[in-house]
């Protein structure tokens, strides 16, 4: 009799311990954090290695074809090998994808967070403001940005956070004004906690998981962006490496040479499709439903 009451009395908690132990990271999650991983790994290790000089030139082997010995991706058409030029424009597509999108989400979400608990006459304006900013094509934002301001990365970046900014106000805005009317936000202010300490202590924490996985979406839409900016000159000019620009250099050389069009264009694939998804993989792990889900199969 003892057994089965204390059995009986463990049981919530064992069943709450299977659930979690049942809970497994989604394939798309798995698959998105292998992409991205793979490079993210490549951008740091051209960091410390390579296989040439970045900008060294060999005239001689110059559009030599995948396989010649010393360049199995071949080289480009002043003779500057593709793997190198490949692992330089990683490291140049992550840094402006990834500050554009910290930047973008920081400043986005602040405005989401203080207008979803302003008046309502505030909430209205500011919210038809981040409409109107989302309506607008961004590349076409990004377009007008950059091309007023010097060509180069610092141009790319300032185009992608204006363009991001409406975006991550509005996935923002939503939940939050959801959150706000939670009883337990009323308890808050009815135990006496200013604005600021609910929005950032109670009302962040909750709606983080939304922000994550619209930040890793943004990183897939900045490393496009950035690709489409350098592929018109805007972006990253020689001799920074980059992948838009190398389809740029091979668009005029596609029947001497398609491979140089192949690899850039595969390594950009890559990269939007590793974080696409990881962000559809974190959007099914960190909803709290599927813990249940999970625990009831």
């Amino acid at each position: 009799m003892a057994e089965t009451q204390t059995a009986t009395s463990r049981s919530p908690g064992n069943g709450k311990t299977a659930a979690r132990t049942r809970r497994r990271w989604p394939t798309s999650l798995v698959l998105g954090v292998i992409l991205v991983g793979l490079v993210v790994g490549v951008a740091l290790l051209s960091f410390f290695w390579t296989p040439y000089n970045p900008t060294a030139i060999n005239v001689r082997a110059r559009l030599s074809p995948p396989g010649t010995p010393g360049y199995p991706f071949g080289t480009d058409r002043v003779g500057r090998d593709l793997v190198t030029q490949l692992m330089v424009g990683a490291r140049n597509s992550l840094y402006v994808s990834i500050v554009a999108t910290f930047v973008s989400i920081i400043i986005g979400t602040a405005i989401g967070l203080f207008t979803a608990a302003a008046a309502p006459r505030w909430q209205s304006i500011v919210t038809r403001a981040v409409d109107v900013g989302v309506a607008i094509p961004g590349i076409i934002v990004a377009l007008v940005i950059a091309t007023a301001l010097q060509p180069g990365n610092t141009a790319s970046i300032v185009a992608i956070i204006i363009w991001f900014i409406p975006v991550a106000a509005r996935v923002a805005i939503g939940p939050a004004k959801q959150v706000l009317t939670l009883d337990f936000v009323e308890a808050a202010y009815a135990y006496g906690r200013g604005k600021m300490f609910i929005l950032f202590n109670h009302v962040l924490p909750n709606i983080s998981s939304i922000v994550i996985v619209q930040a890793s979406v943004m990183f897939a839409i900045g490393i496009l962006a950035e690709a489409a900016l350098s592929f018109i000159g805007i972006g990253a000019q020689p001799p920074t490496a980059s992948w838009g620009r190398l389809l740029k250099e091979a668009q005029s050389l596609i029947d001497v040479s398609p491979s140089m069009m192949v690899f850039p264009g595969v390594a950009i694939m890559v990269a939007v499709l590793g974080f696409n998804l990881l962000g559809d993989g974190l959007r099914s792990y960190l909803d709290p439903r599927q813990v249940f889900r999970q625990g009831d199969a």
